[in-house]
């Protein structure tokens, strides 16, 4: 063989010789997201390692999700639902819902910030999905990755890719989407209340609250177990205060361990064939309307609490009940000092921004319950 030939099988044999415009779009795709990550700072945990999952699958003939290749593997934790209820575990050991506990009509508001969900569902039904699609394409309202994924891996995991990549995406956007909802439903006497300060929560309490949860939920709704059980695990870890290398390890080695598996193996789901579909246009597109469906429906219950409770509630901690934690409660302390500086919202909306990540578990539940 000369030199000539040499060089002609070798270009034949590399991923150069089998680009074509597919893979090529996907792969600015990922370095978008990779540059949004990295500089924009949008949910840069997760949408990196998910970006370059995308990368890696969309270059040719790596074979590295097929078979036997490195993320076919380690996707395995997705297939099997594995990766996101330890996630859950961290997440859990890293929550402190004393502020729901010290006012518990948190919850309301939690679920409240639900309807997005099943809004988009209904939406997502007439736009032609099946049941199972439609219901993995809701769950983006919930603004809960972890949730998102799970559901979405054993309902409709040929849609993994871009729902993951929508619902990070929001997730990070939280500070740009819910604002202007916010304020175009509340008046600028309403982003003014001051909230009066929250009680003191026991340590007992918050050891017997997540205890009580699992119970009650999972008998409710076996099928949520793995979400629901970890985050309530992780929890007591923290609360308990005798297994302080535990809720260590949760809530550092382990979710970020998880989190690079998880956010790789997800992202290489996201191959040309599957992503560059008409489809994924309408999932980004319903993604924003389950993100604001979820927001509007938070604030209105709490106009609605604070017109019950006579002018106690800021409308605006009704926003935090998408479980976007803690970056919505974050918006809903910016938006109240926007009006008033001396405004202190921050732990008043904590309480429905955790119980946001209980209720899209939950909802999550209703849906795999209904539709596996």
């Amino acid at each position: 063989m000369n030199f000539m030939e040499s060089l002609t099988e070798l270009w034949q044999t590399s991923g150069f010789a089998a680009l074509n415009i597919k893979y090529a779009i996907m792969i600015i795709i990922s370095c978008v997201l990779i540059y949004l990550a990295i500089v924009k700072e949008f949910e840069p945990l997760l949408l990196l390692p998910i970006a370059f999952g995308m990368l890696l699958t969309n270059l040719p003939l790596t074979g590295i999700m097929e078979e036997g290749g490195l993320l076919f593997n380690i996707y395995k934790g997705v297939k099997l639902g594995i990766y996101p209820p330890l996630i859950f575990l961290g997440i859990g050991a890293m929550t402190d819902f004393g502020p729901l506990l010290a006012n518990p009509s948190s919850l309301l508001l939690g679920a409240a910030a639900q309807i997005g969900i099943f809004f988009t569902f209904i939406c997502a039904l007439l736009l032609g999905f099946i049941p199972k699609e439609a219901a993995s394409i809701g769950i983006i309202g919930g603004a809960d990755g972890p949730t998102a994924i799970y559901l979405t891996s054993k309902l409709a995991p040929e849609l993994l890719g871009p729902i993951a990549v929508a619902a990070y995406s929001y997730m990070a956007l939280v500070p740009l989407i819910q604002p202007p909802i916010m304020r175009a439903l509340t008046t600028e006497k309403e982003r003014k209340i001051k909230m009066g300060g929250l009680r003191t929560v026991s340590k007992k309490e918050k050891i017997v609250f997540p205890i009580v949860v699992s119970i009650l939920v999972i008998l409710l709704l076996p099928s949520v177990a793995p979400l629901i059980g970890m985050l309530m695990l992780g929890n007591l870890f923290k609360e308990s205060g005798v297994v302080g290398r535990l809720t260590d390890t949760a809530q550092n080695a382990l979710i970020n361990i998880v989190t690079i598996f998880l956010g790789v193996s997800v992202g290489a789901t996201a191959n040309a064939d599957i992503f560059l579909r008409p489809q994924t246009l309408k999932i980004v597109a319903l993604g924003v309307i389950a993100f604001s469906i979820s927001t509007a429906g938070g604030v209105l219950l709490a106009k609605l609490l604070n017109k019950i409770t006579g002018g106690k509630i800021n409308p605006l901690i009704g926003s935090s009940g998408v479980s976007a934690v803690p970056m919505a409660a974050r918006v809903s302390q910016v938006e109240g000092q926007k009006a008033d500086p001396s405004n202190y919202l921050l732990m008043h909306a904590m309480g429905p921004n955790v119980a946001g990540v209980i209720g899209s578990a939950v909802a999550a539940g209703v849906l795999l319950s209904l539709f596996k």
